[in-house]
């Protein structure tokens, strides 16, 4: 999944980049708000955790910008203030959920879980291919209840697919879902995790079908 961390505080975002990246998730990066707003209109992120006092752009005019061109990406307000009217005002411009500083890492981590399942999937945390499972919420994947050994990126590639499940995901979808704002994986790259992904799903009664000239294809046996 694609996070952008929006928090001016460099030891926090990179605290907060670490433990991200980590647990698999892709992640972008802006310490003001200006610089938010234009990262959120260029491209498609699961996830935005906005801090409300930024340079140059307040976050909830970031966000107010965000929800008044339409876009439904979840947002996670992390902030110092806890006063009521601030929570508030934050879930009134837009936000998905609130938290305020100092937070635990492990709460913030299941309220990200939380709020990229709700908005892909509703209630509905699981995909299935065949005997193939893939559990969103824990980032794993799983063949008959045992689970799949795979590396980040490989999972990153395989979720991409299933939430695509019986469409043509082509390279620069993967490399979207994959790549951070300052980051790059070339064609190469993806077709080794593609190769790899196919040897490891053998069994499991899902088929990754290349599409020529086009991108790859996930479906049933």
């Amino acid at each position: 999944m694609r996070v952008l961390i929006v928090e001016d505080d460099p030891t926090l975002a990179d605290g907060l980049i670490r433990s991200l990246t980590q647990s698999g998730h892709a992640i972008d990066s802006a310490s003001n708000g200006e610089q938010a707003n234009l990262m959120l209109q260029e491209s498609i992120y699961d996830l935005a955790i906005l801090d409300l006092g930024l340079p140059k752009m307040d976050g909830l005019e970031v966000l107010r910008r965000l929800r008044g061109r339409g876009g439904r990406t979840p947002v996670l307000i992390l902030t110092a203030r806890d006063a009521v009217e601030s929570r508030v005002q934050g879930l009134d411009a837009g936000a998905d959920d609130y938290l305020t500083k100092p937070f635990d890492l492990v709460e913030l981590e299941a309220r990200i879980r939380a709020l990229i399942r709700r908005g892909q999937l509703g209630s509905n945390a699981a995909l299935s291919c065949g005997k193939l499972s893939f559990d969103t919420a824990g980032h794993r994947a799983l063949c008959d209840g045992e689970a799949i050994e795979l590396s980040a990126r490989e999972l990153g590639v395989l979720e991409v697919l299933m939430l695509r499940q019986g469409k043509v995901v082509n390279k620069e979808q993967i490399m979207e879902a994959l790549c951070n704002w300052d980051a790059d994986i070339g064609d190469n790259a993806i077709e080794v995790y593609i190769h790899r992904l196919r040897k490891k799903l053998e069994f499991s009664g899902a088929r990754i079908r290349t599409i020529r000239g086009l991108g790859y294809l996930l479906e049933h046996e």
